[in-house]
């Protein structure tokens, strides 16, 4: 198990708690005994004087019966004269004014002696009431404390959660971000002692971000760079060919023409990467009427390719997204499925909702993906080994950055009905 700093706190403080708490209750406990006992000498000194003062009293009459109960049963408390010829065998006769522990006739006794006018009077008590009156009083002290315990461990836990949570919140605030647009931490709720890990996570967070930057920049710069030397070098391609070239001359300016397509494509992919990478907001967008765009986009390529293209709208659709990042995600399927579709062949776009979430779906009548190579192909580059055609394997790669940054999520599947791939992307439909 990982070693959890709240955990190993509030076992710490919980121990700590139950020790100064069964310390304390040992402390009190004998406080409380040594009072009671105290408090019941006293009582034998009061009878005592009582009886001394009060020669007429119930107490000071029954002195002079052997073992006369003169206080409360219970309490088993016996008042004696020393010099009378009943006293017990016991009770010596010259027995010192004070306290005293005797052996008593059964059982141990407490003795308090007293002179009075008709001789020393001597109250005494069983050791065993005595003891059992001062346990019970004791023990009353310490049901508070153990009452407690329970209470401050966790009260405990719940200070030491409550003391860490900002540190969780700073994670929680940390995972939540873009990879592509870290923000430096909030550091004013954070305590003292981490407040220097969070400086430090702030900085490198700054560092990362001009390492960002560059890269979009870099990108972006080398699209743009590359670009119009393509179409420099597609239009000379194009003016080499003559129809009465030659076939090899004409296979080579074909292969030329191709590469050089390839190339520009591959450029424009990198333009929308450099854009997708770009800051966006999320807005309502018009699912149904970018979808009605892209398809009279793509219409001229598809009727060049000599594919049927179009689209089946159950539901009209809205969704809060980058509405940049939700049309590339939609163009680079439309892009990927005419461009592998064979002649003949048939491409539609699908617009419906399945209870809260919007779908939209490309599916087309191409050769399919190979189920072993369908958790690979959104891999930067990748290409299947039987593809055909000029892509550059990056279309998927970047839908699906584009399908995190909109909340949403890609899915590629082969149909059921025929050969061909279904590209469906889920998001929650406003």
């Amino acid at each position: 198990m990982r070693r959890s700093l709240e955990r190993e706190l509030s076992r710490a403080l919980g121990i700590a708690i139950v020790v100064a708490g069964i310390a304390a209750a040992a402390v009190a406990f004998a406080f409380g005994f040594e009072q009671a006992e105290d408090l019941q000498d006293e009582a034998l000194r009061q009878i005592a004087a009582l009886a001394a003062a009060s020669p007429g009293s119930p107490i000071a009459m029954q002195a002079d019966s052997p073992g006369a109960i003169a206080a409360d049963p219970d309490s088993r408390i016996f008042v004696f004269t020393l010099s009378a010829a009943s006293r017990p065998a016991w009770l010596p006769a010259d027995l010192a004014p004070g306290y005293h522990t005797l052996p008593g006739s059964t059982e141990p006794m407490r003795v308090y002696v007293r002179n009075a006018a008709g001789g020393r009077i001597a109250v005494a008590q069983s050791t065993a009431v005595r003891k059992e009156s001062a346990l019970s009083s004791a023990a009353i002290t310490l049901l508070p404390l153990f009452a407690l315990l329970p209470l401050l461990v966790w009260l405990a836990r719940r200070i030491t959660r409550a003391e860490l949570a900002p540190l969780r919140h700073l994670a929680e605030s940390l995972d939540a971000q873009l990879a592509e647009r870290p923000e430096p931490l909030p550091s004013g709720n954070v305590p003292l002692e981490a407040v220097f890990f969070v400086e430090a996570i702030n900085r490198l967070l700054i560092r990362v971000n001009e390492l960002i930057t560059a890269q979009r920049r870099f990108v972006a710069d080398a699209a743009h760079e590359l670009r119009s030397p393509l179409t420099a070098l597609a239009v000379q391609a194009g003016n080499l060919a003559q129809p009465h070239a030659s076939g090899d001359l004409q296979q080579r300016i074909d292969a030329l023409k191709a590469g050089i397509e390839r190339a520009r494509h591959l450029t424009e992919q990198l333009l929308d990467l450099a854009r997708l990478q770009a800051d966006g907001e999320k807005q309502r967008v018009d699912v149904s009427s970018m979808a009605r765009e892209l398809i009279a986009e793509y219409l001229p390529l598809a009727e060049q390719r000599n594919i049927d293209i179009g689209m089946e709208e159950t539901d009209v659709l809205t969704m809060a997204a980058d509405p940049a990042s939700l049309r590339l995600i939609v163009k680079n399927a439309l892009d990927n499925a005419v461009r592998y579709t064979p002649a003949g062949g048939q491409v539609t776009l699908r617009l419906a909702k399945k209870g809260e979430n919007g779908v939209i779906e490309v599916v087309d009548t191409g050769p399919g993906i190979p189920a072993s190579e369908r958790g690979r192909i959104f891999a930067p580059f990748y290409r299947g080994a039987d593809a055909a055609g000029s892509g550059s394997g990056l279309g998927l790669a970047i839908a699906r950055d584009a399908a995190e940054r909109c909340g949403g999520s890609i899915s590629i599947e082969a149909r059921t009905d025929a050969s061909g791939t279904v590209f469906r992307y889920f998001q929650k439909a406003t």
